[in-house]
């Protein structure tokens, strides 16, 4: 199937690595033109360089902070044409509520929660007046599947999950979508540290990570080009009724128990 993608302008955040770099591969393979941003530079160029030899597309990096108000403003200037915006940049802690200051919260939720209230924002600004354009928010299950190890990330999930719905309402209005996917545990380095950080409470031993995973569907993790394929084919004309929702892709995990 044709998903209509060739020649569009796809922004990825956090495209350095993990879900953010198979988005990168995903939209290329389709013939979009990529733009990957993230804070390592040394790493973007790496990634591009891969997608450059394996789709022959144009892919451009942009290297930034995108916790920093002026970094994102800055981006979004630098960039104003995009016609696909997936926010995918994010790593908040694990720890309960005694476990983390009020400060980690803060720094934690500039980048995944605020980085990506304003980066949507900013795309918005861009995207109404062409009335079109779509938003893609990579967010994650501890949104909805709550956890008290992780009271952070899965309070600051649950709001993105609220935000992506309630903006996602209103888009169509103007021709934009904008909808959201909740992975579920992926094999990323970021799930590699949360579950040592969560053996290393509960079993006193980092080695153990595995066994803080439960019950896996498929009995595996989840891969990163797995989530990729799902927001690619999300992003096709063919299902442009799509706005205002999250999928959550857990394999039915939350409802094994």
């Amino acid at each position: 199937m044709d998903l209509g993608l060739r020649g569009k302008k796809v922004l990825v955040t956090g495209g350095s690595k993990g879900i953010g770099a198979s988005l990168g591969h995903a939209f290329a393979a389709e013939g979009a033109n990529v733009i990957l941003v993230s804070r390592s530079a040394e790493g973007l160029k790496a990634t591009a360089e891969t997608i450059r030899s394996r789709h022959q597309v144009s892919v451009e990096t942009h290297a930034a902070d995108l916790s920093k108000h002026e970094a994102r403003e800055e981006t979004m200037k630098k960039f104003p044409n995009i016609d696909i915006l997936c926010n995918n940049a994010g790593a908040i802690p694990g720890g309960s509520i005694f476990d983390l200051s009020m400060e980690k919260w803060i720094e934690s939720w500039q980048l995944k929660v605020f980085g990506y209230v304003h980066m949507t924002k900013l795309a918005l600004e861009q995207m109404k007046p062409r009335k079109s354009g779509i938003i893609v928010n990579i967010i994650g299950m501890a949104g909805p599947n709550v956890r008290y190890d992780y009271v952070c990330g899965s309070t600051g999930n649950a709001g993105l999950n609220a935000f992506t719905k309630a903006i996602g309402s209103r888009t169509p209005d103007y021709g934009v979508r904008c909808f959201g996917i909740n992975p579920a545990a992926t094999r990323t380095d970021r799930i590699m540290t949360l579950s040592k950080a969560r053996a290393k409470s509960t079993f006193g031993d980092e080695n153990r990570w595995e066994e803080t995973l439960g019950d896996m569907p498929f009995g595996r993790l989840k891969e990163p080009d797995e989530v990729a394929a799902l927001a690619v084919m999300l992003c096709g004309p063919q299902v442009e009724y799509l706005s205002g929702c999250m999928i959550d892709m857990d394999g039915g995990h939350m409802f094994r128990k």
